[in-house]
């Protein structure tokens, strides 16, 4: 197969990826879950005009800098008062609800009590400290639409609204799978020839943060009949499966053939730089990524193609990342046949973003990618001098 482009295969896997049910899920539940539906208020917040202050509501046709007013009532937060009396003050705290006839709060600090009486001392203006019914959300108002990924701020703001389940995609079921004969988990004794399995536990958190849950299939023996029995396994047991390694041209490379045996191969190979042998397809119905093994290839991979497909399964609205304009402070001389992505880290300064990038590109050095906050896009074909612009990546909207 020839390589395919990341626009177009990105293109290719948003609009094959299958729209997944929702379920109402409980709102201390719902972090990181994807709206099925708008939200629409169904009530106003507050829900009445309410004290910004600590400190005393008055007519405002009553106030005389200077002049004592007898204090008629005392309303903390919680507590309705009684409608306030002419020429009459009501000890207010934040957040109580402002009596009938109150239309002005003048706080603790500019007022002196003596004998049951409150004395204003500073200049005032109606209205003013009071937070008006509605002024945060009103009635009917859309608040967030359908698609939109649940951040800690909106689990607050629904439950201002007294929302207590909320309409969210259903959990997707992701198996994931490694393959190696090298590979031995962490806390295991290393033999001749053995390292660890990082990418598991990296793709698995990857993969939980996206609000997904992992079955975890393990290590798979670099076998026809073993990479045959786990992708049965991983399509009767999960809605998508992905794989890192065995998917590359080797002897030891299982895979790709399995999965074209048992299902379809849709592509294979990316003109992506790292990240080349990349697999997309489908096992039955079930689609199916087969990851490269090295672990920078893997990360890089899941992040621009794997986790756009699993959110726009969960009907995200924009599930590509972002790029942002930078400059390079850093040269790169010569130009690639692939579209290459570069761990870099980028600092502002008084000149907007500027990017340096690691010393190490190889796919299997990891550590760039844990010192790195962002991936610096370099297309096919193109060189950079220090100074020139680049489009960035954050780190952040990968992992």
């Amino acid at each position: 197969m020839a390589l395919r482009s990341v626009d177009d295969v990105l293109h290719y896997l948003l609009a094959d990826a299958p729209k997944w049910g929702h379920e109402f899920r409980d709102l201390v539940h719902s972090l990181g879950a994807v709206l099925a539906e708008d939200v629409i208020a169904a009530s106003n917040v507050p829900p009445a005009d309410n004290s910004a202050m600590d400190g005393y509501a008055f007519r405002y046709c009553d106030l005389q800098m200077g002049r004592p007013i007898p204090i008629s009532q005392r309303i903390p937060a919680g507590v309705i008062g009684e409608a306030l009396q002419p020429r009459t003050a009501a000890r207010i705290f934040t957040g109580a609800f402002i009596p009938q006839d109150a239309d002005t709060v003048v706080a603790q600090e500019d007022c002196e009590t003596s004998g049951g009486a409150v004395t204003v001392n500073a200049a005032v203006n109606k209205g003013q400290h009071i937070r008006p019914c509605g002024q945060d959300i009103s009635f009917g108002q859309r608040l967030l639409a359908a698609g939109h990924r649940l951040q800690a701020a909106d689990l607050g703001l629904l439950a201002s609204l007294g929302v207590s389940q909320i309409a969210v995609s259903k959990v997707i079921k992701v198996a994931l799978m490694s393959t190696g004969d090298e590979l031995r988990e962490p806390g295991e004794e290393l033999g001749e020839g053995q390292i660890y399995n990082s990418n598991r536990p990296m793709l698995a958190a990857m993969i939980r943060a996206l609000g997904c849950e992992v079955v975890d299939l393990g290590i798979v023996a670099d076998s026809p009949a073993a990479t045959k029995a786990a992708l049965l396994l991983a399509r009767d047991s999960a809605d998508v499966v992905i794989s890192s390694g065995g998917v590359s041209v080797g002897e030891e490379d299982h895979v790709k053939a399995q999965v074209e045996a048992l299902g379809e191969l849709q592509f294979w190979k990316l003109a992506i730089k790292p990240g080349k042998p990349l697999a997309y397809g489908k096992l039955s119905k079930v689609p199916f990524f087969g990851l490269p093994g090295n672990p920078v290839s893997s990360f890089v991979t899941f992040g621009l193609l794997v986790r756009p497909y699993l959110l726009a399964m969960q009907g995200v609205a924009e599930p590509l990342v972002p790029q942002w304009p930078a400059v390079a402070n850093f040269e790169w001389p010569k130009a690639g046949s692939r579209q290459e992505y570069l761990r870099a880290r980028v600092m502002p300064s008084a000149t907007g973003l500027q990017v340096d990038i690691h010393p190490q590109q190889s796919s299997g050095a990891l550590t760039s990618v844990s010192w790195c906050n962002a991936l610096a896009v370099i297309p096919i074909g193109v060189t950079l001098q220090r100074g020139d612009g680049v489009e960035i990546i954050f780190l952040r909207d990968l992992s």
